[in-house]
């Protein structure tokens, strides 16, 4: 099940999200958690999107790319898929290999935080958390984000470009070609 809430404008936005503010996706089973850290998420002015499992957490990174969430908390220990394996999937597939996820856990830290950075955690959060804490997490890896996108972006502009380019001085080439052959014609 995945539920969506509104919030207002985050004093954060992503330079390419200025149409929305950042959208969250909250993954744990335990809906008292997904309401204690989507409160202070919503409070900061993000639009924040739940859901209960690993499939449904999947379910949502995987739709089209304007409903995707620009970030991912995930729970780790979760019944069926756990917060390990959606990581992994995400890093897996191109839509989403670029996705910040933060993994929440109430677990040994260590051991967590190495076992979640080799599935591609981003970051990590400890239950219980600091709101300010999780929001500053928040923010850097939107930031992060921010500046992957904006390199993304740069670079297809720049590809584009390279077309553009390639397909003038082949036009140009051609000419040039045409007008060598028309050069015989002419009076030494």
């Amino acid at each position: 099940r995945i539920e969506h809430q509104r919030a207002e404008p985050s004093p954060y936005p992503s330079r390419q999200m200025a149409d929305r503010p950042p959208r969250i996706l909250l993954v744990d089973d335990e809906e008292s958690i997904r309401t204690l850290l989507s409160f202070p998420l919503r409070k900061d002015g993000y639009d924040v999107v739940t859901a209960s499992s690993g499939a449904g957490a999947l379910a949502a990174c995987r739709d089209d790319a304007a409903e995707r969430p620009d970030l991912v908390l995930l729970d780790v220990v979760m019944p069926g898929m756990d917060g390990y394996a959606v990581c992994r999937t995400l890093r897996a597939e191109a839509a989403t290999a670029a996705l910040p996820v933060v993994m929440v856990t109430a677990l040994d830290a260590s051991m967590e935080r190495v076992q979640g950075l080799d599935a591609g955690a981003d970051d990590f959060v400890s239950k219980p958390f600091s709101p300010p804490e999780l929001l500053a997490r928040v923010r850097a890896q939107l930031r992060t984000k921010d500046l992957h996108d904006t390199v993304q972006r740069q670079a297809d502009q720049l590809a584009g470009w390279n077309r553009t380019l390639e397909q003038r001085v082949a036009a140009q080439l051609a000419q040039l070609e045409s007008l060598a052959r028309l050069k015989r014609f002419l009076p030494a």
